[in-house]
Formats: structure tokens, sequence, C-alpha cells
């Protein structure tokens, strides 16, 4: 729901301040609309559902994958789109991929949200609702910001969002915001806000060949970036986690692997994960099983730690890079609501 609304109406009831926090306990714990929240007088319940959304989004549909991945697209009050991702894993974690913008102004080739047309930057309350919508399900216990959007050109929204995350039960430890290299983003995340983890999308180990791929590395070339991340972890004292695209022909020889491992010094600031690449309207083709582990082996005989991503939501296009407000066809995923 819309925060700022919504205690803007309560003090117009002369409600004391202490409402907005019970509403927000009930939203956070599951509850399902106002008419749930017993604590609060009857009369008050049907004035705010009246005047106050209980979601600043509407669900337009819903899509699950057969891996038990789920993907929600919402539009907000002015009609853009946000898509959001449910991942369902099989020790129990359910993680939330969140977005901070309708589509992206960064232009990433590989990105199919790129490739969108850049609505604008979501509110806070625009972000906890993508959650909500989640935690009346089912508890919900990890959180990342991986879906539409730059959350670096967002902060103030995005850590507005990482302070109350804790409410639904996922925890600071638990949440993660990534970049693809903002540098005055991750250098302001090192410095204040909640002590959430930090994920740097790299792609490639030369300034030339992440140009192509991230027009963003001009303005913020490598060294740069690299420079950035290892002052966050001076600072944060965590890992910096390297998301690494695995393009067949592009990105994925073992020669490329070694210059990386050049790259991330010194090893225990950063832990590399590499991505299969899931299909998008781009003209690119993802690397086979043999060359992700031969690059893989390369990094970890240098000493730099590396795991291979498991692919979630890939037949509902909710997999990494895929967010585009795209419809999955009957036969590749069932659309569900």
């Amino acid at each position: 729901m819309d925060l700022v609304v919504l205690e803007n109406r309560l003090a117009e009831l002369g409600e004391p301040a202490y409402r907005a926090r019970q509403v927000w306990e009930w939203a956070a714990r599951g509850a399902e609309g106002y008419e749930a929240m017993s604590n609060l007088p009857r009369g008050l319940r049907e004035n705010l559902a009246a005047a106050v959304p209980f979601s600043s989004l509407s669900l337009e549909r819903t899509a699950r994958s057969r891996d038990g991945t789920e993907k929600a697209l919402f539009n907000t009050a002015d009609g853009r789109p946000v898509e959001a991702v449910l991942m369902r894993y099989r020790d129990g974690r359910r993680s939330l991929c969140l977005s901070s913008q309708s589509g992206c102004p960064l232009t990433c080739t590989f990105c199919a949200t790129g490739a969108m047309r850049f609505g604008r930057n979501l509110t806070t309350s625009e972000i906890l609702d993508q959650a909500l919508h989640f935690r009346r399900a089912e508890k919900v216990d990890h959180a990342v910001f991986m879906g539409m959007g730059e959350p670096m050109l967002n902060l103030d929204a995005v850590l507005g969002a990482c302070e109350r995350l804790p409410e639904l039960g996922i925890a600071t430890s638990h949440t993660t915001i990534s970049t693809v290299g903002w540098v005055p983003g991750i250098e302001r995340l090192a410095r204040e806000g909640p002590r959430v983890r930090l994920a740097l999308s790299l792609h490639a180990p030369e300034d030339t060949l992440r140009s192509e791929l991230m027009p963003v590395n001009d303005r913020y070339p490598l060294a740069e970036v690299l420079a950035a991340c290892r002052s966050w972890h001076t600072e944060r004292r965590r890992q910096v986690y390297i998301e690494y695209l695995m393009l067949a022909g592009v990105n994925d020889r073992v020669e490329q692997a070694v210059a990386l491992a050049g790259l991330l010094e010194p090893h225990r600031a950063f832990k590399v994960n590499l991505i299969p690449y899931n299909p998008t309207s781009a003209c690119f083709t993802g690397s086979g099983r043999g060359a992700i582990d031969a690059f893989r082996a390369a990094l970890v005989a240098r000493g730099v730690p590396s795991t291979v991503r498991l692919t979630r939501g890939r037949d509902i296009d909710a997999a990494c890079g895929q967010l585009a407000v795209q419809v999955p066809s009957a036969e590749r995923g069932p659309v569900v609501a």
C-alpha cells in the first residue's frame, strides 16, 4: 500500500500515529485486506478500505513455471508495467526477485528489460507491494533486486524498501542489491543503509568487450567499478558477488576466465556466479555446459570462489535477463491468472 497516502488519511481522520504501524504490521504478516485487522475499529477499517487501496499496484496476470517459480505482472496507478518473481527451492527457501524501475534506461544488449521503453523509478511502496503480493500467499525469506531496472539509480526507494523487508521475514543478510556498475551508488551503499549484499553484473574481463555488452562501461570502466567494490568490501566486510553471464563465443573462453581471475584481487573479496544465458530477442547463444565447467575450473584453480547459478523460471520468461512483460505461450508455461 502507499504508506504516505495511508499516513495522510489517518492524520485527516485524527487517528493516533500508532495506527499506521498497526496497519503495516498486519500487511507485513500477509493480511489479505483491512477487514483482517481485528485490532482496528470496524469503522476505521471500512474508511481505509474505501479511501486507501490495499496495494499501490494492480495485478494483471501471473504465470507458474514447471519448476515452481511464479512471475507476476503488475501495473502502477499511472499504467507502468512491473514484473516480480517468486523462486521456490527444494530446500525450503522462498526468494523474491524485485524490480526497482519500470523498464531500465541502461540498455545492456543481452537483457530483455533493457529493450523495453523506460518508464520511471518505482516508489518504496511500489517495491514493497511486489513483496507483499507473494507474502500474502506464503512466507518469504530472501530477496534480490535483480528484476527490472538499475537499483542504484533509485537508491532512496530501494533502501527504504530494504529497511522494511525484515518485517516481512527477509533478513538484511538475505537481501542482495545488484548493479551494472553504477559507481556513485556502490560508494553510497558502502557508507549508509542496511548491511545488504552487493552483486555486480560484470560479464566481461576487459573494457572493450564490456562496453559492447553494457554501454554503462563507457561511463564507469572496469578499474573504477572494481575499485568501488573493493572499498565496499572493506567497509562492509562482505564478499561482492560477481554475476557473469555465459555467452557462447563471446566471453566464455578459458583465457577470459584467467583474465577475470586476475581482475578479482584480492580473491577473498569476490565470489563469481556463472549464469547460463536465458534466451531473449538478443542475438546471443548460451555457452554449453562444457565451456561453463572449464571456465569455472580455471577460476577455482586460481583461487576465485565460483558457482554456476541454478536457472529458475526460464519457461515463463522469468529467469535472469528475461523480464520484459512477456506473455508465456501455452506450451512453455501456463498462465494461471
